[in-house]
């Protein structure tokens, strides 16, 4: 990650970073000093290069002096994060089937968190990952909340039902309305599809069941990471009266 203004809202976001390197005899604007000051607030090494050396690490980015060092985030594996969501009680999953902005991500992820959910399914290809941008919206719950990519969603999401899981899609065309979801209380994953295009045919011919969220309006549209922290927030009510 290069740039000041990256760098310091990386920072503030505390995404998880290996070191800082600061040009040698940079100018100690605002900028500058606030990356410093949070670098050593969490602990990160503080390293001297040349702008040569930046110009590498940047790989063609414009860094203004600072570089960011951030390590690949660390996927949970799909099978791994359902045996940690049975180990914690009844398991509520949410899996993205072709979201493709990182904030959305990062959205989803804060939602899970937020609402006693496990973890987060992706699949590795045309799908968003866990960036810088996804881990700054996820306002920290990424350090809490495991995200699996799988090869195959479609697969995976067969792989949970055979674990005991609901597989429960989200679209507006939905059979059910989610206030009527009697089965919020059972094991679930949560399938929530790209805003444009929705749930892909594969997927959601995999789905038990595809509910919808009620909305005022038929021609408005929710996007992926609210229409997911709508569903989360019914399965967490309905979970809690039970």
């Amino acid at each position: 990650m290069a740039g000041r203004n990256p760098v310091v809202e990386a920072l503030r976001a505390g995404i998880p970073a290996s070191a800082l390197y600061v040009a040698n005899g940079i100018e100690l604007d605002e900028r500058v000093r606030e990356a410093v000051k949070l670098a050593n607030q969490l602990r990160i090494p503080l390293l001297d290069a040349e702008r040569v050396e930046l110009d590498r690490y940047a790989q063609g980015a414009v860094h203004q002096g600072l570089v960011l060092q951030v390590p690949p985030f660390d996927y949970a594996h799909p099978d791994e994060m359902l045996d940690r969501a049975f180990s914690a009680g009844v398991p509520l999953l949410v899996a993205l089937d072709g979201v493709t902005d990182p904030r959305n991500l990062g959205a989803v992820v804060r939602s899970v968190g937020a609402f006693g959910g496990h973890g987060v399914l992706v699949p590795e290809r045309r799908s968003a990952g866990m960036t810088a941008g996804a881990w700054k919206a996820s306002a920290g719950a990424a350090a809490r909340v495991p995200v699996a990519r799988a090869t195959n969603l479609t697969r995976a999401l067969t792989a949970y039902g055979e674990r005991g899981l609901l597989v429960i899609g989200l679209a507006g065309g939905g059979e059910l309305d989610i206030t009527q979801l009697e089965a919020a209380t059972e094991p679930i994953v949560l399938v929530v599809g790209s805003e444009g295009k929705g749930l892909s045919r594969l997927v959601r011919e995999r789905c038990d069941l595809v509910v919808r969220i009620p909305i005022s309006s038929s021609t408005e549209s929710l996007n992926a990471s609210v229409a997911a922290g709508v569903a989360l927030y019914e399965v967490s009510r309905r979970r809690q009266l039970a």
